[in-house]
């Protein structure tokens, strides 16, 4: 079984990668991170809805560019690579998923050939407030087709136009479609380690909402997104922990101390070498991911808590010890080290925390062994 990609699509992994060097430099980033009133940049948004990015895995009836998972995979890992300043986790990743997943017909047309051309921004409205979002926590309530109460953090909740949001509806926990510029909605930025990526609190008060999937089943839908997302953004992962062996790497060789290069010493190698081990580890695991996420089979979430687990430890790891081979001046605002470390710690959160991630690993282990073993 062959787990590399085409030759197809590293020729589209080369061209992502130099409109992204072009127009997603580390000073467009810091352009971000620096001033408080930029949420995201919006000329590179424009670049990738003009590419197509933006409605990737969107059919091509909805307007979209009609890609495999496995194209935006690629894509996903360059944007890791250069720390895209853009809301496309949040909106294609997450909210186009769910109504690809879930949306009705009248759904998809309505919505999809917006978010497939930038004009609308999507989020994912999952978590109430600290700790994992599990189905006794939700209260957010919906009842006569108004949902109130809520929402934080929410990725780029202060920038979206459309949000998904899990509430209660008759005792039961679903998912509901919430068009932001309506009434009842307010939101508040949120302070986080990563500017460059913006979170909000939303808050409904009987605003107007449409149910999409199955009534009752929201939790089981949200967890469904939520695997296909933890790939995708485990690819942001790799390409990330990647750009940080590469600057530490170049300033292993290029730094002197005591007359050689600090790579020629011995405590240099072995912390590139440990990132290097991480790397592929999460590499792998991400391969399996994309594999899994075109097949769509029951290996889809073993694989996803996988790739989720083995890609936080690699960027989380790779950002670390990156900064520290950089020694003092890693530390510094000059250097980009921090930029990285922050979109690591961002990411290890974003979709649920590696403890998260690690017992769903378990227990898919489990329920499948235990298939296994009954058929045997």
């Amino acid at each position: 079984m062959n787990f590399d990609f085409s030759d197809e699509q590293n020729m589209l992994r080369d061209q992502a990668r130099r409109f992204l060097d072009d127009h997603a430099s580390r000073k467009a980033v810091r352009a971000v991170l620096e001033d408080d009133t930029i949420p995201y940049d919006r000329d590179l948004w424009k670049g990738m809805a003009e590419l197509g990015w933006t409605g990737a895995t969107i059919p091509e009836e909805y307007g979209g560019a009609g890609l495999s998972y496995e194209d935006l995979c690629v894509i996903a890992e360059e944007l890791g690579r250069s720390l895209a300043p853009t809301p496309i986790s949040s909106s294609l990743y997450l909210a186009t998923e769910a109504l690809l997943h879930a949306g009705s017909e009248d759904q998809k047309q309505a919505w999809l050939p917006r978010l497939a051309m930038g004009e609308v921004i999507g989020c994912f409205a999952l978590a109430e407030g600290v700790g994992a979002p599990t189905p006794k926590s939700i209260k957010a309530a919906v009842k006569d087709g108004q949902v109130s109460g809520s929402k934080i953090p929410v990725a780029d909740g202060d920038v979206a136009d459309l949000a998904v949001v899990l509430a209660r509806g008759d005792g039961a926990l679903s998912l509901y479609l919430v068009d932001l510029s309506g009434k009842g909605v307010s939101r508040e930025p949120v302070e986080t380690i990563d500017p460059t990526r913006s979170h909000a609190r939303l808050t409904f008060d009987r605003a107007p909402c449409e149910p999409i999937g199955k009534q009752g089943k929201g939790w089981e839908i949200a967890e469904a997104v939520l695997d296909r997302a933890a790939i995708l953004m485990a690819f942001e992962q790799v390409g990330g922990a990647q750009a940080c062996l590469d600057m530490a790497a170049e300033h292993a060789k290029n730094r002197y101390a005591f007359g050689r290069p600090i790579g020629s010493f011995q405590a240099i190698k072995h912390k590139l070498a440990d990132i290097y081990i991480a790397i592929e580890l999460a590499r792998a695991n991400a391969y399996y991911g994309a594999w899994a996420l075109t097949a769509n089979g029951a290996d889809l979430p073993v694989a996803a808590a996988a790739a989720r687990v083995a890609a936080s430890e690699a960027f989380n790891h790779a950002a670390r010890e990156g900064l520290q081979t950089h020694g003092g001046m890693g530390f510094t605002w000059e250097f980009d080290c921090h930029l990285f470390y922050r979109r690591a710690k961002l990411l290890s959160l974003a979709l649920g925390g590696e403890r998260r991630w690690k017992d769903r690993l378990v227990g898919q282990l489990e329920k499948r062994n235990l298939a296994t073993a009954e058929v045997d």
